[in-house]
Protein backbone atom coordinates (compact mmCIF):
# COMPACT_ATOMS: atom_id res chain seq x y z
CA UNK A 1 0.00 0.00 0.00
CA UNK A 2 1.17 3.36 -1.27
CA UNK A 3 -0.65 6.34 -0.29
CA UNK A 4 -3.83 6.99 1.42
CA UNK A 5 -5.74 9.90 1.52
CA UNK A 6 -9.60 11.01 1.15
CA UNK A 7 -11.17 12.94 -1.70
CA UNK A 8 -11.45 16.59 -1.74
CA UNK A 9 -14.88 16.44 -2.59
CA UNK A 10 -16.57 13.61 -0.38
CA UNK A 11 -14.76 12.83 2.89
CA UNK A 12 -16.42 8.80 2.59
CA UNK A 13 -14.51 8.22 -0.17
CA UNK A 14 -11.09 7.02 0.00
CA UNK A 15 -8.08 6.91 -2.36
CA UNK A 16 -5.37 4.16 -2.14
CA UNK A 17 -2.10 3.60 -4.18
CA UNK A 18 -1.75 0.28 -4.54
CA UNK A 19 2.17 -0.89 -5.88
CA UNK A 20 3.00 -4.36 -6.89
CA UNK A 21 6.22 -5.14 -4.13
CA UNK A 22 7.52 -8.05 -6.27
CA UNK A 23 6.48 -8.20 -10.09
CA UNK A 24 7.36 -11.90 -10.17
CA UNK A 25 5.13 -13.11 -7.88
CA UNK A 26 2.86 -15.34 -10.34
CA UNK A 27 -0.24 -15.60 -8.24
CA UNK A 28 -0.75 -11.47 -7.72
CA UNK A 29 0.15 -11.01 -11.10
CA UNK A 30 -2.56 -13.53 -12.27
CA UNK A 31 -5.41 -11.90 -9.81
CA UNK A 32 -4.25 -8.54 -11.56
CA UNK A 33 -4.82 -9.98 -15.13
CA UNK A 34 -7.64 -11.46 -14.32
CA UNK A 35 -9.25 -8.61 -12.59
CA UNK A 36 -8.26 -6.68 -15.39
CA UNK A 37 -9.89 -9.26 -18.07
CA UNK A 38 -13.47 -9.19 -15.97
CA UNK A 39 -13.74 -5.16 -15.09
CA UNK A 40 -12.97 -3.21 -18.00
CA UNK A 41 -13.08 0.64 -17.88
CA UNK A 42 -10.66 3.09 -16.33
CA UNK A 43 -9.99 4.89 -13.02
CA UNK A 44 -13.12 5.09 -10.65
CA UNK A 45 -15.30 3.85 -13.19
CA UNK A 46 -13.48 0.38 -12.77
CA UNK A 47 -13.58 1.02 -9.04
CA UNK A 48 -17.55 1.40 -9.44
CA UNK A 49 -18.06 -1.95 -11.55
CA UNK A 50 -15.89 -3.86 -9.03
CA UNK A 51 -17.66 -2.77 -5.70
CA UNK A 52 -20.79 -4.14 -8.24
CA UNK A 53 -19.61 -7.28 -8.82
CA UNK A 54 -18.49 -7.68 -4.32
CA UNK A 55 -22.08 -6.46 -3.67
CA UNK A 56 -21.20 -3.05 -2.10
CA UNK A 57 -24.47 -1.42 -3.84
CA UNK A 58 -24.80 1.61 -1.71
CA UNK A 59 -20.85 2.39 -1.69
CA UNK A 60 -20.96 2.10 -6.20
CA UNK A 61 -24.24 4.50 -6.22
CA UNK A 62 -22.52 6.92 -3.60
CA UNK A 63 -19.52 6.70 -6.01
CA UNK A 64 -21.62 6.54 -9.18
CA UNK A 65 -23.17 9.58 -7.89
CA UNK A 66 -19.91 11.85 -7.37
CA UNK A 67 -18.25 10.70 -10.74
CA UNK A 68 -21.96 11.94 -12.61
CA UNK A 69 -21.18 15.62 -10.25
CA UNK A 70 -18.17 15.58 -12.18
CA UNK A 71 -18.90 14.12 -15.57
CA UNK A 72 -17.38 16.12 -18.40
CA UNK A 73 -19.30 14.49 -21.14
CA UNK A 74 -22.33 13.04 -22.59
CA UNK A 75 -20.68 9.54 -22.71
CA UNK A 76 -19.99 9.44 -19.32
CA UNK A 77 -22.70 10.38 -17.93
CA UNK A 78 -24.79 8.05 -20.20
CA UNK A 79 -21.88 5.07 -19.03
CA UNK A 80 -22.73 6.32 -15.48
CA UNK A 81 -26.53 6.37 -15.98
CA UNK A 82 -26.62 2.71 -17.67
CA UNK A 83 -24.32 1.16 -14.24
CA UNK A 84 -26.83 2.88 -11.73
CA UNK A 85 -29.95 1.58 -13.73
CA UNK A 86 -28.44 -1.87 -14.25
CA UNK A 87 -28.03 -1.57 -10.35
CA UNK A 88 -30.82 -1.01 -8.95
CA UNK A 89 -32.83 -3.18 -11.78
CA UNK A 90 -30.21 -5.90 -10.56
CA UNK A 91 -31.47 -5.38 -7.24
CA UNK A 92 -35.09 -5.72 -7.80
CA UNK A 93 -35.96 -2.34 -8.40
CA UNK A 94 -37.07 -2.35 -11.83
CA UNK A 95 -39.51 1.17 -11.35
CA UNK A 96 -36.03 3.17 -10.02
CA UNK A 97 -34.01 1.73 -12.51
CA UNK A 98 -36.26 2.86 -15.68
CA UNK A 99 -36.80 7.10 -14.02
Amino acid sequence: VGEIKRTAENSRLWEVHLTITDESDPQLAGLTDRIKEEIDGRGWQRMGKLMLQVGHFDQAEELYNELLEKASNDSDRAFIYHMLGMMKNNQGGYQQAVT
